[in-house]
């Protein structure tokens, strides 16, 4: 195992060197390094693939559990129109796309539905380092883009509850896809109140106890502690570490514990991208470069159309909708999940894998250089659209604009989201205590004067 890592971290130190030296993206460099590591290329495993794996995994988990400390639940709550419209529009989208690209190749229905899922989602992990990586983290856009990608994630479980259903029954089973709905709205609702009540108020009373040594091990346990929960419950892993790590958004220390993570998130996560390259079979490649191409052409071109039109119909400007859409043209972690249930299941076509794997890393190769079309794309747009559609641009801007500066203004009540939750079901508790005692006085006023 120390070898393994040795081997990974080595190789991937120096390949990641030379592509910032050639101005790379370090991502790309990291599944590069996977590739020359992998089975494939010389003809030998130079690391134990389930170790690397494994880690990968829990890079996944640590990435999801940093994005939720950056994100704000008050933040998933203001951007619900945008959020819920982007996300509908471009899973709807590109499942569409999907189908009618397995069917055209000549896939069955359950291989057509598999596939379209596979392409109906951007990868939470890519993105946010894509951003990162070209200095927009601190965007307007980029609240709104990490909202879909949340409600992309939580649609993603049920999504897998349908394609499983189809796959074993070959129907659609309405009646189970509505109870897992309302399973997860419980367990989501449950876990946000009783974290929000209790977390940030433990976190407060023991501050003074908590250095850095102490609180990373604390932040990490209940991470690790709320993905077994979701997994015990039948949700993704990945689901509860963003979960706990929105919940930690809401406490003093969420700062602090990001600035910890982020040492431990980057090594984890390089592991991952390099567990994405050892699968990537260079023979493969070549036999089916064309539907290679293909699928990611299908990808960027539905990305960029059902994005772009999600985003403006959820309210945003076409310039944030653009910048969105130009960074969501890849697939990742999710369509290997996917690829994996099918392979699971006896029902995936076995040349679907190679071809998806392939696009998963031609698409996340040229997002960098497809993010940094989005502006001039959009000038261009802007220059050629018709005068009512310009006018229509720019009243969106001015709106956005305002409902920035409203939302910026000081105010007197500095509360977060999480006091506001708790003064919210304190209110209604002692509320229905009055209640109560309003009943039962006059109850009892009614008893004296009956008597």
């Amino acid at each position: 195992m120390v070898q393994d890592l040795y081997i990974l971290m080595i190789t991937a130190a120096v390949v990641s060197i030379l592509f910032k030296l050639l101005k790379q993206p370090v991502v790309l460099g990291y599944i590069v390094a996977g590739v020359l590591v992998g089975p494939y290329l010389f003809g030998e495993t130079f690391v134990n693939a389930a170790n690397v794996k494994a880690w990968g995994d829990i890079g996944v988990l640590f990435v999801l559990f940093c994005i939720g400390l950056e994100f704000r639940l008050k933040n998933l709550i203001s951007s619900g129109k945008v959020a819920a419209v982007g996300a509908l529009t471009i899973i709807g989208g590109m499942m569409l796309f999907g189908y009618l690209a397995g069917v055209d190749a000549g896939f069955d229905m359950v291989n057509s539905l598999f596939l379209a899922g596979m392409l109906c989602m951007s990868s939470t992990t890519i993105v946010m380092k894509a951003i990162d990586e070209a200095g927009m983290s601190k965007e307007r856009f980029v609240k709104g883009a990490t909202s879909i990608l949340i409600v992309e994630d939580v649609v993603a479980v049920v999504l897998m509850v349908l394609l499983s259903s189809i796959a074993i029954r070959h129907q659609f089973e309405g009646a189970e896809l509505a109870g897992k709905v309302v399973d997860l709205a419980i367990t989501l609702a449950g876990w946000f109140v009783c974290g929000i009540l209790i977390i940030p108020t433990l976190i407060r009373k023991v501050k003074k106890h908590l250095n850095d040594e102490t609180l990373i091990i604390l932040a990490l346990g209940l991470c690790l502690g709320m993905v077994l929960t979701a997994e015990e419950a039948g949700f993704s892993s990945a689901l509860g570490a963003f979960v706990m790590g929105s919940i930690l958004a809401e406490t003093v220390e969420s700062h602090r514990i990001e600035k910890l993570m982020t040492p431990l998130k980057n090594v984890f996560a390089a592991i991952f991208f390099i567990s994405v390259g050892m699968m990537i079979d260079p023979a493969s490649l070549a036999e089916y470069w064309m539907s290679v191409v293909y699928v990611s052409l299908i990808i960027i071109l539905g990305m960029i159309l059902f994005t772009t039109l999600g985003c403006w119909w959820g309210g945003q400007t076409m310039r944030d909708s653009m910048l969105t859409s130009f960074s969501f043209v890849q697939i990742g972690e999710f369509s290997f999940i996917i690829a994996g249930l099918g392979t699971s299941l006896g029902v995936l076509n076995p040349i679907i894998y190679p071809i998806i794997v392939a696009s998963s890393v031609l698409t996340t190769f040229l997002t960098p250089y497809i993010m940094k079309a989005a502006l001039p794309c959009y000038t261009f747009l802007y220059n050629h659209a018709s005068e009512s559609f310009r006018a229509k641009i720019d009243k969106r801007e001015q709106q956005v604009a305002e409902a920035e500066a409203e939302a910026a203004k000081p105010s007197g009540d500095k509360k977060s989201f999480a006091d506001h939750a708790r003064h919210a079901v304190r209110h209604t508790f002692f509320l229905k205590r009055l209640v109560n005692l309003f009943i039962k006085n006059m109850s009892a006023h009614d008893e004296n004067h009956s008597s």
